[in-house]
């Protein structure tokens, strides 16, 4: 039986909604996007410089605090323009420390963050859709279908708000950080939003703004491998693979989107990876599923596939949700598992289920919102 997640600590309305302000909101901008907001409004460009930088570095959302900034120009800015989050519609936090936001955007739709922290870091989740493009079984979001895309600024919004909570404004220039980390794998398939993901990400890798590197960012994919050469190429983020099976007969049932690009031409475009090539090693997810995909069997074929490759195995028990057709391997399984795939040459953690209590683990997540229906003729 599952438990009901806990109520939630706070319940915030969104200042846009709020206001159902139309000015247009600056954050989510590129720089080059920025600096021609800004010159439309008769600002000089290096004006672009200097909001970027109290946007980004300081997680300013007031213009009257960018002091080194005239008064009227900064009077001209908030006349014009804002700098919104998406609103905190709740917040959960769990007993091991997680934190879950489930976070509203100008148009009402949904989405949930979470932040993982350990003992020297932080890993914030963050989703790229409301809803999901994939049906994948095993999955909670894949239960909620598709709402739409996020963009840009609800993307990098998620790791603000993040930052917000946490109060890790200005961006520390220290290494230890609460929040060091994102990992996209929330809700969402990132490479069916790749233009927003990617415009949000730079953003992010900005040295002058939130100035994380691209290895402190993994970008998780169930497999869509046509895209995966343009995150090499054009991102160059640490790359992981949602893969929960070895044959494409257990993988068609788990992650439908094999019956189109099936396990063989996935390791192939991982295997032409930047990150294949180098000291990174793509991580593979594989999620323990009793007496689906944990056979000593499965184990040996798994370290067959993926030998060839700079390879990483994440084993993740399976973190239950209402409904959920499938159960978590045993403990008992899972090191068996493990063992084999360790003895074959890779290294194969077991992740520490985090944030169950709220059903903010891995596969946990989903929102009420649903896709408007288009009205009938």
């Amino acid at each position: 039986m599952i438990a009901l997640p806990t109520e939630p600590l706070q319940i915030e309305e969104p200042a846009a909604l709020r206001r159902n302000d139309l000015r247009p909101n600056l954050i989510g901008l590129s720089r080059a996007g920025l600096e021609g907001t800004l010159a439309e409004a008769g600002l000089e460009p290096f004006r672009a410089r200097q909001v970027w930088h109290w946007i980004y570095w300081h997680g300013v959302t007031d213009f009257g605090r960018m002091t080194n900034i005239a008064r009227p120009v900064r009077e001209r800015l908030a006349e014009l323009f804002r700098i919104d989050r998406p609103g905190i519609a709740s917040e959960q936090r769990s007993a091991d420390g997680t934190r879950k936001w489930l976070l509203r955007f100008e148009d009402g739709n949904e989405a949930e963050t979470v932040n993982i922290p350990e003992a020297d870091r932080g890993s914030v989740c963050v989703s790229s859709q409301v809803g999901c493009t994939l049906t994948c079984s095993f999955c909670h979001t894949g239960t909620q279908k598709l709402v739409r895309n996020l963009t840009p600024a609800e993307i990098v919004g998620q790791f603000m708000v993040a930052r917000d909570s946490y109060g890790e404004w200005p961006t520390p220039i220290e290494t230890t950080r609460m929040l060091s980390n994102i990992v996209m794998m929330g809700m969402g398939e990132p490479l069916y939003n790749f233009d927003n993901v990617a415009q949000a990400l730079r953003i992010v890798m900005d040295d002058q703004g939130i100035a994380l590197g691209r290895r402190r960012i993994t970008l998780s994919t169930s497999g869509v491998v046509p895209m995966i050469p343009r995150v090499g190429v054009e991102l160059d983020v640490n790359l992981a693979v949602s893969l929960h099976a070895v044959t494409d007969e257990v993988r068609d049932l788990l992650v439908p989107i094999n019956k189109k690009w099936p396990i063989a031409e996935l390791l192939a475009a991982c295997a032409a990876y930047p990150g294949a090539k180098n000291s990174r090693r793509i991580t593979f997810e594989y999620t323990m599923l009793k007496g689906v995909n944990d056979s000593d069997q499965d184990a040996r074929e798994l370290v067959r596939l993926l030998v060839p490759l700079h390879a990483k195995v994440n084993l993740i028990p399976f973190n239950p949700w209402p409904g959920a057709p499938y159960e978590c391997s045993s403990n008992n399984r899972i090191h068996r598992f493990a063992e084999i795939v360790n003895n074959g040459g890779l290294s194969a953690p077991v992740r520490t289920p985090r944030g169950r209590d709220i059903l903010a683990a891995c596969g946990q997540l989903r929102s009420a919102s649903e896709r408007a229906r288009r009205p009938t003729s």
